[in-house]
């Protein structure tokens, strides 16, 4: 019998919302595999292991998207660690790990980042990226990438750059911004004006991620909502931002503080189940995302069942501290601040 070629990710996201996976450097920074600072992902080369774990992680808490390590993966941003002659080399490293954990069970997407040389009209800066896109993607594209996830994108102008430049692969494109902390982009554009430019401009997906917390990035989600037809993703951060910071890295906790501003997992499933009333379309996270929230998103959405594992209660006394404090008979409660 033939193999069953997997949906794309336009063919599935037809069908209903898609959950795409969580956050990777700040987590592997966390288990001491990436550098707070820098935040390159050069443990693709160094720690493979480290990586393929956590994008296992993700695969089995339901996530149906798993992106490749290849943010900050270019040659201006990996010179900073004295890696800028290794770019091909990462880029495809990351790739094939991202690949090995899929197993034909999910999607792997391809990863273009803010670069730090976007000026605004400035021509040569702009072909700057352009190149910087290119040798990118010609590594990922050829290593057989499912589609192209562009983000973290403070600029519209640079965003984009990058649809621009992930169209031509012709394979699907999903592009995404980021608010600081201010509602709109440096380059002067809100969330609507965002959503029709990138649409416009041949996204086949556009959104917002990264930086704020899901109470702070639904509201502009809505607003990209209402101003197009097009699939719109969301993957905010998974920390508790405030009105004052609603970017997480301009909190004085950042980088490598931020666990007590971490959202619970079912704040995070909170989240998914009011992106998916707004009418999100890719419901994923970004940072301080890790399986356990995945998980509960996946849920929330139906898209794994409960746990029915056999837990045999109901004895004559208390059997563990969750039946003697009464915790199994308490509703379960709604996130908050989300």
């Amino acid at each position: 019998m033939a193999k069953q070629q997997k949906k794309g990710i336009l063919e599935k996201l037809a069908e209903g919302p898609v959950l795409g996976d969580g956050g990777y450097l700040l987590e592997l920074e966390k288990r001491g595999r990436v550098r707070a600072g820098p935040f390159t992902p050069e443990v693709a080369l160094n720690n493979p292991d480290a990586l393929l774990e956590l994008h296992r992680e993700f695969r089995d808490a339901g996530a149906e998207v798993l992106q490749a390590l290849t943010f900050y993966a270019s040659r201006d941003k990996l010179a900073t660690v004295g890696m800028e002659e290794r770019v091909e080399e990462l880029n495809r490293a990351a790739v094939r790990i991202a690949k090995k954990a899929a197993e034909d069970r999910c999607l792997v997407a391809g990863n273009l980042s803010l670069t730090w040389m976007y000026e605004p009209n400035d021509k040569a800066a702009a072909d700057r990226v352009r190149k910087t896109f290119d040798e990118q993607l010609d590594v990922q594209v050829a290593e057989g990438v499912d589609f192209i996830i562009g983000e973290t994108f403070s600029f519209l102008g640079e965003a984009l750059l990058a649809v621009e430049r992930a169209k031509a692969t012709t394979l699907p494109v999903m592009v995404t911004v980021c608010f600081e902390n201010e509602d709109i982009t440096p380059d002067g554009k809100k969330a609507a004006d965002v959503a029709k430019a990138l649409a416009d401009a041949g996204a086949d997906i556009v959104g917002i991620n990264c930086l704020r917390s899901p109470e702070h990035t639904l509201p502009l989600m809505t607003e990209m909502r209402k101003a197009v037809k097009s699939y719109i993703g969301c993957q905010p951060v998974a920390y508790r931002t405030t009105h004052e910071h609603r970017d997480f890295t301009s909190l004085a906790a950042f980088p490598d503080q931020l666990e007590p501003y971490q959202l619970t997992r079912r704040e995070m499933a909170d989240y998914a189940s009011k992106a998916r009333e707004i009418g999100v379309n890719y419901i994923g996270a970004c940072c301080g995302a890790v399986a356990t929230h995945i998980r509960e998103m996946a849920r929330a959405l139906g898209k794994i069942p409960a746990d029915d594992r056999v837990w045999k209660k109901g004895g004559e006394k208390p059997m563990s501290a969750y039946e003697y404090y009464g915790h199994d008979d308490k509703p379960k409660a709604s996130g908050k601040g989300t």
